[in-house]
């Protein structure tokens, strides 16, 4: 596909998706910081981008006894997340940029994500990105931009639990445990099982409970537990064809010592120390919660250029944008 084309399509797209969100509430915040702490880190923080200015890496803090890392963003989640109380519907669109070793035709050092976070519940959450995503087809369909790789995009999309996935891909025969990660090429199959349409795995492992054995699926340390499922979290994956997982949510914990609880216990903390970080690094957030309070909410982030990757049809996620970069190619 050629660039023109590409441009037109991203377009759309981006357009439709902020549209959708405006029509349902949604304050956008352009303001959202790009430097940041580790509270612009997802669940990896092995994939952080360290700032560096003369080779310095201690170059942020008013003065040499406050002087700390930082890091090129990854989410807006968290500064999302401490708006909702004041304004209850909020998103965010912007780069989001991971140290990725490997170079395939899935993964890119920086891509584009939308963020939303708002109060309200989980199966509010599924509904907003089916919305969302349906929205978006609609507005190709009409400017009569929709590839013919889309057969299909139903309003409301199938839905399985982890477990459930797990047990569908045993049957057919995949090597996957319980506590197991689902790869890329598990994810299209289950795709294909449900008939090459947009899915949902949902409620995966509580990484903060005790299930007898490490588990290797890793989700993000403020995912609410599940009150009907213990040992799972209200979380969920939308997995695409073509494209594999497109969007991470679930419903978030909001109670100050739950939270702190959860962040000092998770895996995402114990590497952050062993890099020389510590709990300061997610100070003001906790303090924004000890301090004003939060309500119950959920939120979740949309990969764009995986949802590109989808509606264009392409075989390799770089041939969805015009300036892709991996470790290999960066401009």
């Amino acid at each position: 596909m050629d660039n023109k084309t590409k441009v037109k399509i991203e377009n759309v797209v981006f357009r439709a998706g902020m549209n959708y969100l405006h029509k349902n509430g949604f304050y956008w915040i352009p303001s959202i910081p790009r430097l940041v702490k580790a509270t612009g880190a997802c669940e990896n923080i092995d994939t952080l981008f360290e700032v560096s200015v003369n080779n310095c890496k201690l170059w942020f803090g008013k003065d040499n006894e406050s002087r700390h890392k930082a890091y090129l963003s990854q989410t807006g989640q968290l500064y999302l997340e401490s708006l909702v109380p004041e304004l209850g519907k909020v998103f965010c669109v912007g780069s989001s940029f991971r140290a990725e070793p490997v170079i395939d035709d899935r993964h890119l050092i920086e891509f584009q994500m939308v963020e939303i976070e708002f109060d309200g519940g989980f199966d509010e959450l599924l509904t907003y990105i089916e919305g969302f995503v349906y929205y978006i087809v609609g507005a190709l369909y009409d400017e009569g931009m929709l590839q013919s790789n889309i057969v299909s995009c139903p309003y409301v999309f199938p839905k399985t639990t982890y477990d459930g996935a797990i047990d569908t891909l045993q049957n057919m025969g995949e090597i996957i445990e319980w506590g197991d990660d689902i790869n890329s090429s598990q994810e299209a199959k289950l795709v294909e099982y449900y008939g090459n349409i947009p899915i949902f795995i949902t409620r995966f492992p509580d990484p903060s409970w005790d299930h007898g054995k490490p588990i290797k699926v890793e989700k993000f340390f403020n995912m609410l537990p599940d009150p009907d499922n213990p040992g799972r979290v209200l979380s969920a994956d939308l997995i695409l064809p073509n494209a594999g997982e497109a969007v991470g949510a679930a419903s978030r914990v909001h109670e100050y010592k739950i939270l702190k609880d959860r962040l000092i216990n998770s895996r995402m903390f114990k590497r952050l120390v062993e890099k020389g970080g510590s709990i300061d690094d997610f100070g003001w957030y906790l303090n924004t919660i000890k301090e004003r309070g939060s309500v119950p909410h959920s939120g979740c982030g949309f990969g764009m250029t995986r949802i590109l990757k989808w509606l264009i049809g392409c075989d390799n996620i770089a041939d969805a944008v015009v300036f892709p970069s991996n470790r290999g190619t960066i401009i």
